[in-house]
């Protein structure tokens, strides 16, 4: 594929597929650009987590503000509701949700975990019954495709079996098969669709061996991206950082690597040190609903009973308005009444702390000064508070 393959008519040029171009490394850490016909993502980047197509307790024009430059939709949630067939005849998952850059779709392979109650493995796909009625689906790596291409997906992520941990190296390696034979089906259904791009997924649980392998067998399909999957499910840390230690290597260096539903500020930090290019998590969000605040100095609970008479703001020096607007006191109240407008405003500021620090990490990657901004940031979240003036 070329690097900057275009489209041009009416002596205008458009950029016509996906590409991805690395332009500076700074140790393991990489800073690129991935181009799409619906923009272009700037990495390391972070992906707000849009499941039910919205971003929760956000408008998109918010999201867009915080710095986003793509969304993640889920393939199961929305297959169920309203309907892949459904948000095709109304226009896509773009025009559905009114958002114009470019959207990741998951394959559905984490709800094959995380729904094994419900569900029915074999060499074919999973069937299993929505937690939403009961209606019994059939998904299969050839289905998954087909959902993702009706959402009107940009990237689109092959179906795989995702296992939670600890487990035993028998089931890992049962699993990591089966995704790669899963992935071979998906690249076939996928048939080089135009605009877009197929990513496969690295499985192997935490023994790196199956993870190499994974790897491996992956890049010798051929894919736009590669993705890591199967982490952030109970293992500790340092066990994610040795699994990416692992697999780097053997993922090619021209192409993007996505590190799926990582993760706190901290991974996102470590995972980029070791050569991760993408991220996606509901944590921002899911904290911010919950009254926790993501500063610079580190998290701010604010349903702690210490901010209800404190007039200082999150965070005087935030590039984010809301972070500097609203007093502590006033956050802390809307929290402990359980308002939509805390939901909202924190969801606001946490989405944009990330957004800030992949920014951060793109700036330092550039000046070759990473370690020096991973020590100052690490420096400034165990502060653990704004000072007080």
């Amino acid at each position: 594929m070329s690097d900057t393959p275009q489209e041009c008519s009416t002596g205008d040029c458009v950029i016509s597929d996906f590409s991805f171009e690395k332009s500076h490394m700074d140790g393991n850490a990489r800073r690129g650009v991935m181009r799409t016909p619906r923009g272009d993502i700037q990495t390391p980047a972070f992906m707000p987590v849009g499941t039910a197509a919205t971003v929760k307790a956000m408008y998109p024009e918010q999201v867009r503000q915080t710095g986003a430059e793509i969304l993640l939709g889920n393939t199961y949630h929305l297959m169920l509701r309203p309907g892949a067939e459904r948000i095709e005849r109304l226009g896509g998952l773009h025009d559905f949700m009114d958002w114009e850059l470019p959207i990741l779709t998951d394959s559905g392979g984490f709800q094959v975990m995380s729904l094994a109650n419900l569900r029915k493995l074999d060499e074919n796909g999973v069937t299993f019954r929505s937690h939403i009625d009961g209606t019994a689906y059939e998904l299969t790596p050839e289905r998954s495709i087909q959902i993702q291409r009706m959402l009107d997906s940009n990237i689109i992520m092959q179906l795989d079996e995702c296992i939670r941990l600890p487990a035993e190296t028998a089931e890992i390696e049962r699993a990591m098969q089966l995704s790669l034979r899963w992935a071979e089906r998906s690249k076939t259904a996928f048939d080089n669709a135009r605009g877009r791009a197929l990513f496969g997924i690295v499985q192997g649980g935490d023994n790196n061996g199956l993870r190499a392998k994974s790897a491996v067998g992956l890049v010798d399909i051929g894919f736009h991206g590669y993705a890591v999957g199967g982490l952030a499910v109970g293992e500790p840390q340092d066990v994610m950082f040795s699994v990416l230690n692992e697999i780097t290597p053997h993922l090619p260096t021209d192409k993007p690597r996505y590190l799926m539903g990582v993760g706190k500020p901290d991974d996102l930090l470590g995972a980029v040190e070791r050569g991760i290019d993408m991220f996606d998590c509901v944590h921002p969000a899911r904290a911010g609903r919950h009254g926790h605040a993501f500063t610079k100095y580190g998290v701010v609970n604010l349903k702690n009973a210490r901010h209800k008479d404190d007039p200082r703001p999150l965070q005087l020096d935030s590039p984010n308005a809301n972070s500097r607007r609203f007093s502590r006191a006033y956050l802390n109240h809307l929290t402990k009444n359980e308002e939509i407008l805390g939901a909202m405003i924190l969801s606001q500021v946490n989405l944009a702390y990330y957004q800030e620090l992949m920014a951060g990490m793109r700036l330092a990657i550039e000046k070759g000064q990473f370690d020096n901004f991973a020590a100052k940031t690490r420096e400034g979240w165990a502060k653990g508070d704004m000072p007080v003036l």
